[in-house]
């Protein structure tokens, strides 16, 4: 596993042949599964939000439920409390299911309010994740 600083960004299970790890597209990402550490298929990410002031990642977005994208619920993921595993070409994130219960989410027509610094805290206390601001 990478040695980074938490907070910094998603830790990196280190795959040492081939392009990467630590320098890649965003759309190299997105549509990667997201599972837990059970295995579990947890979602996909669908998008890369960058916070573009800092110039840092901040969260993935990522898709669960629904079917052929109808019905999907959307989650912002904290970038730190993700963990790029290489090898299997995936996101883990150390998290049940349930954990998604009371995330919160959104739907893809409602995006939350960039403004809106009380939702950003909440998705970061529920990750228990360094909000990407500090």
């Amino acid at each position: 596993m990478a040695n980074i600083t938490p907070g910094e960004g998603a830790r990196i299970d280190i795959n040492s042949s081939g392009p990467g790890p630590r320098l890649m597209t965003a759309d190299t990402l997105e549509g990667d599964k997201v599972v837990n550490r059970q295995g579990e298929t947890l979602g996909k990410v669908t998008e890369i939000m960058l916070d573009v002031p800092r110039g840092r990642i901040a969260y993935a977005v990522m898709s669960s439920g629904g079917f052929l994208g109808m019905g999907d619920k959307l989650f912002a993921i904290p970038w730190g409390a993700l963990t790029l595993d290489t090898e299997r070409k995936c996101f883990v994130l150390d998290a049940d299911k349930e954990v998604f219960e009371s995330a919160p989410g959104f739907d893809k027509d409602q995006w939350p309010s960039d403004a809106d610094m009380g939702w950003h805290q909440s998705v970061h206390q529920h990750y228990h994740s360094r909000p990407f601001w500090e």
